[in-house]
């Protein structure tokens, strides 16, 4: 699978899910490390909406700038997940394409769960309809 990555601060966990990404095959498209936060979470997402990337994953202190940064990029559904169940569900019920990790709260033994509960998880047929009335969410004038 082509990944995406980025961080804004290099740090264990960060270097974990580098290493956990090219220790389970994936390729690495797009790295980016101690580029500020807005940055990341937008090249990441553009890399993933362009069709370059089949998924991202991005990380910030908290997790959450990233992740807004990545949700402006339209396609996006980038989603913060602080344990494996999260991140499982966000790709089954949302389609998340991007996970956004905190580095400020998660360690590297729950990073890699994260991670690979996200990796291998596909979204739920299902819930197509749900996923498709997310994409015609306009924002508000």
């Amino acid at each position: 699978m082509r990944v995406a990555f980025g961080t804004d601060e290099v740090t264990e966990t960060s270097r974990s899910l580098v290493d956990a990404l090219r220790a389970r095959g994936h390729e690495i498209v797009v790295s980016l490390e101690g580029a500020p936060w807005p940055d990341v979470g937008r090249k990441v997402a553009e890399a993933v909406a362009a069709g370059d990337a089949d998924l991202g994953v991005v990380c910030c202190w908290t997790g959450t700038g990233v992740t807004i940064a990545a949700n402006k990029v339209a396609g996006v559904r980038a989603a913060l997940c602080g344990d494996a169940k999260t991140a499982e569900g966000a790709r089954r019920w949302n389609d998340a394409n991007v996970l956004a990790i905190s580095l400020r709260a998660t360690s590297v033994p729950v990073a890699e769960e994260i991670l690979d509960a996200f990796l291998r998880t596909d979204p739920d047929a299902d819930e197509a309809e749900n996923i498709a009335k997310l994409e015609r969410i306009r924002p508000s004038p």
